[in-house]
């Protein structure tokens, strides 16, 4: 078995505490690799900029910044850095609007600690990750206007799975997957994939 290619990952977050733990748990992980910490959004992209740096895990308040707006900094100075959000808000606005500025994942505070860990696999595989405790379910709404294939597939974006996860999963093809996705945003009025990401997050278990 080869020996798995190591994540490196930058920490922010204006707490030292946090840091210290999320640095203890994250290095309990053989691939996983702390290049820095960060308290504030300038010391963030300084690290980031002189060192190798594939993930941040970033705090959604900063004190006086703004962890979505640092990572629309990112996304615009450093696309190829994967972020991950990190917050004790479940509210679905804070959630677009993270999506929106280019985070891959967002993960609350208070789940177990496995979800960070899973997060940044699902992340740096290519995919998206959502904590459990952000999907509620819904009796209304999407059932009664989707399939029940498209209500599969719903739930698998919920689940932060890509079209070839999904595609893989359902026995289908990546096309297909994406032709069920465009009929799942027309029956449903919805525009964006960040708009989709968060219905499937409200509406499904």
């Amino acid at each position: 078995m080869h020996p798995r290619a190591t994540i490196n990952l930058l920490l922010v977050d204006d707490h030292p505490l946090v840091r210290d733990g999320l640095r203890a748990r994250l290095e309990t992980v053989s691939h996983f690799y702390i290049v820095g910490e960060a308290a504030n959004a300038q010391d963030a992209l300084a690290i980031a900029g002189r060192a190798k740096t594939d993930l941040v895990l970033m705090d959604i308040n900063l004190g006086t910044a703004n962890g979505i707006s640092l990572t629309s900094r990112f996304t615009q100075e450093y696309p190829h850095i994967a972020i991950i959000m990190l917050s004790m808000h479940d509210k679905a606005e804070y959630v677009t609007q993270s999506i929106q500025a280019g985070a891959k994942a967002y993960v609350l505070k208070d789940a177990p600690a496995e979800d960070i860990i899973n997060a940044i696999e699902s992340v740096t595989a290519g995919g998206t990750y959502f904590s459990a405790g952000l999907r509620k379910s819904d009796e209304n709404g999407a059932n009664q206007v989707l399939t029940q294939r498209e209500l599969c597939i719903l739930k698998s974006i919920a689940t932060g799975k890509s079209n070839k996860h999904i595609a893989q999963d359902l026995g289908l093809s990546v096309r297909t997957v994406e032709t069920h996705r465009l009929n799942i945003k027309r029956k449903l009025n919805i525009e964006g994939q960040a708009d989709l990401i968060r219905y499937a997050l409200s509406h499904t278990d």
